[in-house]
């Protein structure tokens, strides 16, 4: 808390907004100035009060706090905060009591004046991060496994596995539906007990492109097989990996939900949005393979009971091999993931 009122003041306010502790350090504005250069960097990463505090000294607070590595966010209404909240990562100001000066200097305008808003923001933030975050798992992950499975196909002595109409399909389709439903993905649980990120962290980290490589090698896998098991067995090899690739995504984009938390924990329904854009995906799918004016269009052919119970079994394979990702997550036994411990 940053203040320009006397020291008790600022005690009393700390203590009723419960930020005030046993070893809580409070700093004056006479203090600050009286400090050396080193003697204030330190002091300004040990304090949790700042007293009658000059704009002036706001701005080297926040300053040293950067400095530090710290992700700081600033709030305040008048003329004198705006050289601190334009210094701040994020500058907050109020929209209504604010001054016009310290409106145009910060990074979000409360409209409300509430600064329980800037609590719902911070949440909607995450929330929206983490579902960029699933959403390059999931494209990026299937797009690895179709190009494995057409790249290793003929390394195999498998024929061709898919068509261009079936690949672009696969893309705009079944890859289109789901990942615009990631959108509307509900926030992770806990999801403000964690940290600020560093600012220099990459979306592929925390286990993100590790996931990415793993996944895409067993979606590809699983449709190679289902490409040679066709062989053997006299069905259709192209739709049946098809049908494989298809599912393996669908059943990917389900599992990939959370970043640690089990499909059944956190409820199947509770994006309804993905639901039914799975269950459209698969409806078209199935029109595509069954019905003949379409079978014509794409180059598939209707599959029998034991095909199709064959790729949805493989398909499953996905599903079960991120859910075992995600309980070896939640044993500490793999790569650290946000929001969690040790993962």
């Amino acid at each position: 808390m940053i203040t320009g009122y006397h020291a008790l003041t600022a005690h009393a306010v700390a203590e009723a907004a419960g930020i005030l502790h046993d070893d809580a350090l409070i700093v004056t504005g006479d203090e600050l100035a009286a400090l050396s250069e080193a003697e204030r960097a330190a002091r300004i990463r040990r304090a949790a009060i700042f007293a009658r505090i000059s704009p002036e000294q706001k701005f080297l607070i926040v300053d040293g706090l950067r400095n530090a590595g710290a992700i700081v966010a600033m709030t305040g209404d008048g003329v004198n905060d705006a050289p601190a909240l334009r210094r701040a990562d994020i500058g907050v100001s109020m929209g209504r009591g604010g001054t016009d000066v310290a409106r145009e200097a910060s990074d979000l305008v409360l409209l409300d004046d509430n600064f329980a808003t800037i609590v719902a923001a911070v949440r909607e933030g995450r929330r929206i991060y983490d579902n960029i975050r699933k959403f390059v798992r999931f494209v990026m992950a299937g797009n690895a496994g179709e190009i494995w499975t057409i790249f290793l196909a003929p390394f195999l002595g498998l024929p061709i596995p898919l068509t261009p109409i079936q690949i672009l399909w696969v893309n705009f389709v079944t890859d289109g539906l789901p990942g615009l439903a990631l959108a509307g993905e509900p926030a992770e649980p806990h999801v403000m007990r964690r940290p600020p990120r560093p600012r220099n962290e990459s979306i592929f980290a925390h286990g993100v492109w590790q996931h990415i490589v793993w996944a895409g090698l067993l979606i590809g896998g699983v449709s190679l097989y289902a490409c040679d098991w066709a062989l053997a067995h006299d069905e259709h090899a192209q739709t049946m990996t098809f049908t494989v690739l298809t599912f393996a995504q669908l059943t990917h984009v389900m599992a990939i939900r959370s970043e640690r938390e089990s499909l059944f924990a956190i409820g199947v329904a509770s994006n309804r949005l993905l639901l039914l854009a799975v269950a459209v995906s698969v409806a078209l799918h199935l029109l595509l393979i069954y019905v003949p004016a379409l079978q014509a269009v794409f180059g598939t052919e209707a599959l029998s009971a034991p095909a199709f119970a064959v790729a949805c079994g493989l398909a499953a394979l996905v599903f079960v091999g991120v859910e075992i990702e995600k309980w070896a997550i939640r044993h500490g036994w793999l790569y650290r993931v946000r929001g969690g411990a040790t993962a």
